[in-house]
């Protein structure tokens, strides 16, 4: 589901706040500038400082990502397989060629050509898996910054506690003030564990499963461009990918339900 994050965080957002308002907190009680500079600041930095202006810059484009990516419909891609697996089996390899330009997902796109180059079935899986492998290498660098991000943060944070904290000790004279100054100093704690917790590392963890999705729909074009490619009969074909999907997702498949659709909604961008 689209926004299935957004959507998450927005609630564990609201539920704090919710709560934070039944125990007689004010809302207003929750915003610190200060505390806000030293802890989103403070992380950004080191962040960036862990990982380079390179992969900094591209947060904007993993936080789109995360929110607004959907799974690969699996069930899509058997049928167009097997479709291809017909036509290979009726007409031959080099018909395939006629399909590849209606093909926008890169992956299987490049595949289909390598079929109909007639490119060695070793060397197809090894061009293959490579391509695999670099997009799950590079999908572990995008969501290790928000790993990263999400162990910085409330340590951060507490490093904005101690801040204020220095500043209330310095001002023991003043008695009728320790009290909204502690409670304030321990805002910055609120915003560093409240961010690792509910933004950065489910947004990680959102990434390294649609990196997991997107590695299991390739090695399905995988199997299924290996087996077109070696003649197997479209209904092997079927059986052989059908693995791939979850018994519900199956048996729409096996009734006919889903559609085959060369244009791939969801073609990889990393």
């Amino acid at each position: 589901m689209k926004a299935a994050s957004a959507i998450g965080i927005g609630i564990a957002v609201v539920c704090i706040i919710m709560a934070g308002i039944m125990e007689g907190v004010a809302p207003p009680m929750l915003l610190n500038i200060n505390a806000l500079i030293i802890v989103l600041g403070g992380t950004a930095g080191a962040i960036l400082g862990g990982v380079g202006m390179k992969r900094f810059m591209l947060i904007p484009k993993l936080y789109m990502k995360a929110i607004l990516s959907d799974h690969p419909d699996l069930g899509a891609r058997v049928k167009t397989l097997v479709s291809f697996a017909e036509r290979a089996r009726k007409d031959g390899l080099l018909a395939l060629e006629e399909e590849i330009e209606a093909i926008e997902e890169p992956f299987m796109r490049k595949g289909m050509q390598l079929i109909v180059d007639g490119t060695d079935p070793d060397l197809l899986r090894e061009i293959l898996d490579s391509e695999i492998d670099a997009m799950a290498a590079r999908h572990k660098q995008g969501s290790s910054v928000f790993e990263k991000a999400g162990g910085l943060a409330p340590t951060i944070g507490v490093l904005g506690t101690v801040i204020s904290l220095v500043h209330v000790l310095s001002n023991l004279s003043a008695p009728e003030t320790l009290g909204p100054a502690i409670s304030a100093a321990f805002i910055a704690t609120l915003y560093g564990v409240g961010s690792a917790n509910v933004v950065y590392l489910p947004i990680c963890y959102t990434l390294q499963m649609l990196s997991q999705k997107e590695v299991e729909e390739r090695s399905l074009v995988l199997e299924g461009i290996l087996a077109i490619q070696a003649g197997d009969n479209p209904r092997m074909v079927q059986q052989k990918l059908l693995s791939y999907l979850a018994p519900a997702d199956r048996v729409a498949v096996e009734s006919g339900d889903g559609k085959a659709d060369l244009k791939a909604v969801d073609a990889q961008a990393a």
